[in-house]
């Protein structure tokens, strides 16, 4: 049977579950499980944040990349991951998956993390990847901006974190099994902007990729450009979906369970006529946490294929891959 963009992606419907409705954790658990084993991507719906966060949010990044390019370049992208990055400024090198022709992504891009002080102690000590203030634009150009993202990240790791008991139970794990493994959780907003600009050949507004996390979260987009590549199948669009997140698992999370959950190809190319923003969430366990195969993921038959590793140590290897040029970091070749 040929499969419709709608029926190949599943659709969670999470209103049940954080009501607490009898039954409802275990049967999305299983339909997670069904999504991340044949698919890789999933759509959740009814889930309780608040759609006008999105709209904030999407309003503030169009106004940030609008602003004159010496204000942006004043928050510059570091090695750590934050502030602007430039049209252009990263090129998909740590997936194989986009051949052997790499060209630079033709999206520019806003990082935020999680929101630090001075005195923290992560920030004194310089820790990678925790301890590096976010970079924000001048108020006075971009009033509220600041407010609604912290709000907006405040929402989407919640949400991230009432999804973990599910992945837990679709991996036959208790259910809070991922719960201490998310305390300072590392997470990435991430607001592109994919212009109006002419292609080369082999060149994308991001390139085949796969994502390096555990969960990435990406609101309903009313401008298409984003296609996917399950097993099995060419390249699909997925269908919108009002009010709803896009959800797929990342190379982090098919590490850990031995290949067991997908991690999914996808690709964007606007072609619309029209300027593409989008606002992922990228929901990752904290940095020192080790990523060795799950023991509900290794038999006689499928033993571990990985050495263990920590979240962080793979999520250097993966943005020195693809940002060193930017960064000035030494760009590695094999992933730990």
């Amino acid at each position: 049977m040929t499969l419709t963009e709608t029926d190949l992606i599943p659709v969670l419907e999470l209103g049940p579950f954080l009501a607490g409705a009898p039954g409802a954790e275990e049967d999305l658990s299983r339909k997670l499980q069904g999504a991340l084993e044949e698919v890789g991507f999933f759509f959740v719906v009814d889930h309780g944040v608040d759609w006008r966060l999105v709209h904030q949010v999407d309003e503030g990044a169009r106004r940030l990349h609008a602003l004159e390019d010496e204000v942006k370049e004043g928050i510059p992208f570091g090695r750590n991951r934050g502030g602007y990055l430039r049209l252009g400024g990263g090129t998909s090198y740590a997936s194989k998956i986009a051949g052997e022709v790499r060209k630079p992504n033709l999206n520019a891009a806003y990082f935020v993390h999680r929101e630090r002080t001075a005195d923290d102690p992560h920030v004194l000590a310089g820790e990678p990847f925790r301890g590096t203030l976010n970079q924000w634009p001048p108020e006075a150009l971009v009033p509220g901006f600041r407010d609604a993202v912290l709000r907006y990240c405040e929402a989407m790791e919640a949400l991230g974190r009432r999804l973990l008991p599910l992945y837990a139970g679709a991996l036959e794990l208790p259910p809070t099994f991922f719960d201490d493994k998310f305390d300072d959780a590392q997470f990435t907003l991430r607001m592109s902007h994919y212009p109006v600009v002419a292609h080369e050949e082999e060149q994308w507004g991001l390139a085949p990729h796969t994502d390096s996390g555990f969960m990435t979260l990406l609101p309903d987009n009313e401008v298409a450009g984003l296609e996917i590549r399950p097993e099995g199948h060419d390249w699909v669009r997925p269908p919108a979906l009002a009010q709803s997140f896009l959800v797929n698992s990342g190379d982090t999370l098919r590490r850990w369970t031995n290949d067991r959950f997908l991690s999914t190809a996808h690709r964007v190319l606007n072609a619309s006529g029209r300027d593409r923003y989008a606002i992922p969430f990228f929901y990752d366990p904290r940095v020192d946490v080790p990523i060795e195969c799950l023991p509900t993921c290794v038999d006689a038959e499928r033993p571990c294929r990985y050495e263990p590793t920590t979240y962080g140590e793979y999520l250097r290897w993966f943005m020195n891959r693809n940002y060193a040029k930017t960064t000035g970091e030494q760009a590695g070749h094999d992933a730990p």
